[in-house]
């Protein structure tokens, strides 16, 4: 593509880097929660949509690091959609530590938004390092994750 071509469908790269990762960070947030609807209860959901999260990444390390490495602190623009696709992850689990609160044990003094805020926090930090610093498998690394936040 040439300059020319590039500036008449973005106004600058942040701009590009801003669409890309809505699309393809878009992207993998969907399949995270199309998966989890697909569980039997809170917990099969929260695993689903946590293994399908560590899954995706690691076999679209691109993307991955392009949302949960390359996009940290780049502009305030680019942070609010990184922000956007977190707060959906986020809100997912939320709602199912809601559904939770009355008949799990492991829930039931929680607060969703913190423990949705956690398991996205933790997910992505876990990802974002051993994509930097090879040492975990996807599968092994959303076991380990998904014992702590959905036992």
């Amino acid at each position: 593509m040439s300059k020319s071509a590039f500036y008449g469908q973005f106004d600058s790269k942040e701009h590009c880097f801003r669409e890309v990762l809505a699309q393809e960070g878009g992207e993998l947030i969907h399949a995270v929660i199309a998966a989890a609807l697909g569980g039997n209860d809170h917990r099969d959901r929260m695993r689903r949509g946590i293994r399908t999260f560590v899954v995706a990444c690691y076999k679209r390390s691109t993307v991955a690091r392009l949302m949960l490495v390359e996009s940290v602190g780049l502009s305030p623009s680019v942070e609010e959609v990184r922000h956007q696709l977190q707060e959906r992850f986020a809100h997912m689990v939320a709602e199912e530590v809601r559904l939770a609160l009355l008949d799990d044990e492991f829930y039931a003094d929680q607060d969703p938004q913190v423990f949705g805020r956690a398991v996205v926090g933790a997910v992505n930090d876990a990802v974002g390092y051993f994509l930097t610093h090879p040492g975990a498998d996807a599968e092994s690394l959303a076991e380990s994750l998904c014992r702590i936040f959905a036992p």
